[in-house]
Parts: C-alpha cells; sequence; structure tokens
C-alpha cells in the first residue's frame, strides 16, 4: 500500500498557486488546504487573491472562509484544525 501523498505549493501572491494545485488536485484525485494566514477570514476577498469558485475548478479546497474578521486565531490553532482536514481528506482516500 503507497503512503498518503501531501504537495505543497508556495510562493508569493498571484504568481499561479491556484492554478497549479487545481492541476495537481485533478491528477491526483486530490483536495487544497490552504495555508494562507487572510483567507480563513470571510470577506477578506479581494486583498488576499482568494480564489473564487470558477477558479477552484471544482475542486475542495479547505481553511477558507471560517472566521469573521475580528477573531484571535493564532499558528497552533491552525495547525490542529488543518491537521483534522488532512485526517479526514486522507480517511476518504
Amino acid at each position: 500500500m503507497s503512503k498518503p501523498l501531501a504537495v505543497c505549493i508556495a510562493g508569493p501572491t498571484a504568481c499561479g498557486k491556484t492554478a497549479a494545485a487545481v492541476a495537481v488536485c485533478r491528477a491526483l484525485n486530490g483536495e487544497v488546504i490552504s495555508m494562507d494566514s487572510m483567507q480563513i477570514y470571510r470577506g477578506m476577498d479581494i486583498g488576499t487573491a482568494k480564489p473564487d469558485a470558477a477558479e477552484r475548478g471544482g475542486i475542495a479546497h479547505h481553511m477558507l472562509d471560517f472566521l469573521p474578521p475580528t477573531a484571535a486565531y493564532s499558528a497552533y490553532q491552525y495547525q490542529q484544525d488543518a491537521s483534522r482536514v488532512m485526517e479526514d481528506i486522507l480517511s476518504r482516500g
């Protein structure tokens, strides 16, 4: 049995990370877990270059738009939440 695969795509805003992630997810039957520190906040779409539904290309994206802009959130909380998301994805194959 093969080990689970995780791919990290990193780079500056507007360098094509979303398109690359969608292509990789299509090829590997995967899902995206966003690691953007501002895209977690609802309503912060323009300044963060948050991908819209068309850019997401039908691929599930996690860790986007789940907090109000006034919420405090730490790297530790992100790690806990993202780990749960990854475990869920892996449990579904």
